[in-house]
């Protein structure tokens, strides 16, 4: 009885006798690259954001995040010294402001990572401030930063879609304390927009208010050639990172953007309330 005993202790462990779901191994991590550079306004926040992302691939156990605040890993020619390059992630997060550190055929190579390759690209906060002397990424993103005309505000946000993964959690409208920044060449005819101000709930005189349209979006997603793009505009404020609600908004923004669920990303006019 006892050797017979062994012999089932041993088969388990080897994984005999086991049906084949069991001998599966985990699912390989994804691996995402999240920039930190400044090249323009600083922001406290980047830190900890960029630690929140991380600490979310950690706890999900789905990615593991490489925080950096240079951009020699954007390339996809070999590196030297057993570095990275654009080749191992499968996403990149920028938290960034101003013209990075990237070359000619870096730039390409960014595009390439996400329109040729299929991966991911989430912008966060001040990844509309970023790169106005290269037009190819303010298309990728789908606008630019033209100021923040409120500031810091408790803003009224609607939700539009409440379909698509890192929304679908929220309410129809909810409040968050941030610093809003104001799109321009920006075009509901190229994005998907998931959130947006309460038009009606906000001072559209304070200097600096532009829109016409009256519309702010916060959030968006795009398909960008086999790729996808998520930007928003949260996280100046280092409490709204900490906000439960955001930071589920961010990891179903990387798990969507690395392909692994689905999400409509059609652009379409602004909803009727």
């Amino acid at each position: 009885m006892r050797s017979f005993c062994f012999v089932l202790a041993a088969a388990a462990v080897l994984g005999l006798g086991l049906p084949a779901s069991a001998q599966r191994e985990p699912p390989k991590k994804k691996k995402v690259l999240a920039i930190g550079q400044s090249k323009g306004w600083q922001h406290d926040a980047v830190t900890h954001g960029l630690a929140t992302i991380w600490r979310l691939g950690q706890q999900s156990g789905i990615f593991d995040t490489y925080i950096r605040t240079d951009t020699e890993l954007i390339t996809k020619r070999k590196m030297e010294r057993n570095a990275k390059n654009l080749n191992d992630f499968d996403a990149i997060v920028f938290y960034t402001t101003g013209e990075l550190d990237l070359d000619d055929q870096q730039k390409a190579d960014l595009l390439a990572f996400v329109r040729e390759d299929g991966k991911g690209f989430v912008g966060v906060h001040s990844a509309i401030d970023t790169f106005y002397k290269w037009p190819e990424y303010g298309e990728m993103v789908g606008a630019y930063f033209d100021g923040h005309p409120w500031n810091q505000i408790e803003a009224p946000v609607i939700v539009e879609d409440r379909e698509f993964p890192a929304t679908r959690h929220f309410p129809k409208t909810f409040v968050a304390l941030d610093e809003i920044y104001q799109p321009k060449e920006f075009s509901r005819d190229r994005v998907r927009v998931l959130m947006r101000m309460d038009e009606n709930k906000i001072d559209l005189t304070a200097k600096g208010v532009k829109r016409t349209d009256k519309d702010f979006a916060l959030t968006w997603v795009r398909e960008y050639g086999k790729g996808r793009v998520f930007y928003s505009t949260f996280g100046h404020v280092e409490s709204t990172w900490d906000r439960p609600d955001i930071q589920k908004m961010w990891l179903e923004a990387l798990k969507w953007a690395m392909g692994m669920t689905k999400g409509d990303a059609t652009p379409r006019p602004r909803p009727a309330d």
